[in-house]
């Protein structure tokens, strides 16, 4: 195919493939376009006949990708990233008049402890923008970020995509949360013998503060698991469970209630908030002003 047979092609139409790719739903793919899922089928059948090819065939209740199409997203992909950043660098950028869509993902913990000043500190100096959180982690980061449903994203990270760039952001000190009405805080012993909770987005009983424990040869016991860090606020009230959260989260948590943080009576390894992004929007006048304003905020939380 020559440059003028590019013509024919309609770009909306690879923006519907690479979702068709990832999502390989045409429900949910038309939700995350905006269109109606007859649209998002008329589209699946154009692509079929743009690549000679079923693109995606029914697997059970879902829908799987054939080699071709696998091998045509991998050769797009690089493309359009190329072409978007291209278009997003010949964009000016005014916060004061922007009504930009912004996508971010967010931890619980830092959607709950860290989002509400920034966001009005975003909105502050840009009125317009439209802000997008969706809750992420650090299993769910790599693939939101790869799949363009978010462009930033601010957590504890482990993997990422090979076109991501990461920025350390802060520690993530831990304090712990109580209920009770005791004075006294809490010693090593007291610590192990209390009943805790913890936040668990997979509803796992343990974590990184368990390994911090084994090392030094104490355990804990957890009774509680829940999905999110603002249910802990009415489980925790008068009670003598107790739960170990980050420093930001903990002062969310007590700020207006009965609750209160103290320092953990043992030493707890300090993970490390990062902030990423997909490379292709590196550049992006608009995108580099939110991180921008994201890593002012984080630096003033320290």
């Amino acid at each position: 195919m020559n440059r003028n047979d590019l013509r024919r092609v309609d770009m909306n139409l690879l923006v519907i493939f690479e979702a068709l790719m990832f999502e390989k739903n045409l429900t949910r793919v038309a939700e995350k376009l905006f269109m109606g899922q007859p649209a998002v089928s008329a589209a699946l059948g154009r692509l079929r006949d743009l690549f000679d090819d079923p693109l995606l065939l029914r697997n059970g209740r879902g829908m799987e990708p054939t080699a071709r199409a696998v091998a045509i997203l991998k050769e797009l992909q690089p493309a359009m990233d190329t072409i978007s950043s291209a278009v997003s660098r010949a964009k000016d950028f005014d916060p004061s008049t922007s009504c930009a869509v912004f996508r971010i993902g967010l931890s619980d913990d830092a959607e709950f402890g860290l989002f509400p000043p920034l966001l009005s500190q975003l909105r502050e100096e840009a009125p317009g923008i439209i802000v997008v959180v969706r809750r992420a982690n650090y299993l769910l980061m790599s693939s939101l970020l790869a799949s363009g449903e978010i462009t930033v994203g601010v957590s504890y990270i482990t993997e990422l995509p090979a076109n991501a760039k990461r920025k350390k952001l802060r520690d993530i000190p831990c304090k712990v949360l109580r209920g009770d009405d005791g004075i006294a805080p809490l010693t090593l012993d007291d610590y192990c013998e209390r009943p805790h909770a913890m936040v668990s987005f997979s509803g796992d009983l343990s974590g990184n503060i368990d390994q911090d424990l084994a090392r030094i040869g104490r355990a804990r016991r957890v009774v509680l698991a829940v999905p999110q860090f603002s249910g802990l606020r009415a489980l925790l009230a008068g009670t003598q469970i107790i739960a170990t959260v980050p420093d930001y989260a903990a002062c969310a948590l007590t700020e207006g209630t009965a609750l209160r943080a103290e320092d953990p009576p043992f030493a707890i390894d300090a993970a490390e908030l990062s902030m990423v992004w997909s490379g292709v929007h590196d550049n992006d006048p608009a995108e580099r002003w939110l991180r921008g304003r994201i890593a002012e905020h984080m630096a003033r939380q320290l």
